[in-house]
C-alpha cells in the first residue's frame, strides 16, 4: 500500500477546517492536509476529514509528545488506518519549552514517544518528526520516514536533505501571502508565525545556525528574513517561492495560508502552483 501525499500540501489549523473546505482543497489538487497546532490524541478531526473526502491525505503537523498520551495516540491512528487504509500519516514534534510543561530531556523524550508507538504497532514508516537541528533530523532518517520542518527557508531544505540521505520524506511547510504590495504582505507576515515564533528557542536557534543573526531576529524579523521565511507576491510569485524548497530536495512542500482567509489563500496557490508543477513528480509514501 502506498501513501499519496501529493506535491502540494495545506497546513491549517482546527478552527480553520471543515469537512467542506477539505473537499475544496482534495478538488483543487492539494495531496495533503496538514492539521497544525498540537491535534488533540483522539485524532478525531483527522477522521472527520478522512470521511469526507476520498482522496485526500491528512496528516499531523505535529502531534506534541507533551500533551498527547502515545497509547491514545496508537490506538487513534489503527482506528484511522482501519477506516481509511493509506490516508493518514503521523507527524510527531517535541514541542517547545516557552510553551510546554515540563519541557525537559527533549531528544531522550522523543525517542521514547517513538518507542512506544513502536511498541504499539505504528509502523515507522507511517510517521515523520518536526525535526529542526542536526540530531533530531538524523533521528528522523533512523526512527522514521522523513522530516515535516515549520519556519525554514529553503536553505535548510538543502542541508536536511544532506542529512536525511534521499530515501526519507523531507515535507517542509512555508509561509504564504497572496498579496502583490510588499509592505503590507510583510506586515500580514509579521502578524503570524514568521514574526511572533522568532523567540522561540528552538525556531530562533535553527535560524541562527542557518546564518540569520541577533539583528534579523529582533522584534518581529528583519525584512531579509520575512522574505526567506514568507513567499509573498502574486500567485506565480508565491508559487516560485514554494518551488525552492522543490529545488533544494523537497518531496513535497506544505502551505501555511497567512491573511484574512485562509482557505481562499489556499485554493489561489494551488491555482498558480500546480498550474506549473506536474502532479506526477508528487511525493508518495510506499510500504
Amino acid at each position: 500500500m502506498s501513501t499519496e501525499l501529493g506535491l502540494l500540501g495545506a497546513h491549517l489549523r482546527e478552527h480553520e477546517v471543515t469537512p467542506h473546505s477539505a473537499r475544496q482543497l482534495e478538488e483543487s489538487g492539494y495531496g495533503t492536509l496538514w492539521l497544525d497546532a498540537s491535534p488533540p490524541a483522539d485524532l478525531s478531526l483527522a477522521q472527520r476529514l478522512l470521511d469526507a473526502t476520498t482522496r485526500l491525505t491528512v496528516a499531523t503537523s505535529v502531534v506534541n509528545v507533551w500533551t498527547a498520551d502515545p497509547g491514545t495516540v496508537a490506538a487513534s491512528y489503527h482506528r484511522i488506518e482501519e477506516a481509511h487504509p493509506g490516508r493518514f500519516l503521523l507527524g510527531v514534534g517535541i514541542g517547545h519549552r516557552e510553551s510546554d510543561t515540563g519541557y525537559t530531556s527533549p531528544y531522550d523524550t522523543l525517542v521514547s514517544y517513538l518507542d512506544t508507538l513502536s511498541d504499539a504497532g505504528v509502523p515507522a514508516d507511517r510517521v515523520v518528526l518536526a525535526a529542526l537541528g542536526p540530531r533530531m533530523l538524523r533521528l528522523a532518517r533512523d526512527r522514521t520516514a522523513g522530516t515535516v520542518p515549520c519556519l525554514v527557508p529553503p536553505v535548510h531544505t538543502r542541508r536536511a536533505r544532506a542529512i536525511l540521505g534521499a530515501d526519507r520524506l523531507l515535507l517542509p511547510g512555508h509561509f504564504a501571502v497572496l498579496d502583490a504590495d510588499t509592505d503590507r504582505a510583510r506586515a500580514t507576515a509579521r502578524s503570524g508565525p514568521p514574526g511572533t515564533a522568532l523567540q522561540v528557542t528552538n525556531y530562533g536557534n535553527n535560524l541562527r545556525r542557518l546564518g540569520f543573526t541577533d539583528r534579523d531576529l529582533a522584534g518581529s524579523g528583519s525584512d531579509q528574513l520575512i522574505d526567506a521565511l514568507v513567499a509573498h507576491g502574486d500567485g506565480p510569485t508565491v508559487a516560485a517561492g514554494l518551488a525552492a524548497h522543490l529545488d533544494a530536495g523537497a518531496d513535497h512542500i506544505g502551505v501555511y495560508p497567512l491573511g484574512a482567509d485562509p482557505i481562499a489563500t489556499l485554493l489561489g496557490v494551488a491555482d498558480a502552483f500546480l498550474g506549473v508543477h506536474a502532479p506526477h513528480s508528487a511525493a508518495r509514501l510506499d510500504e
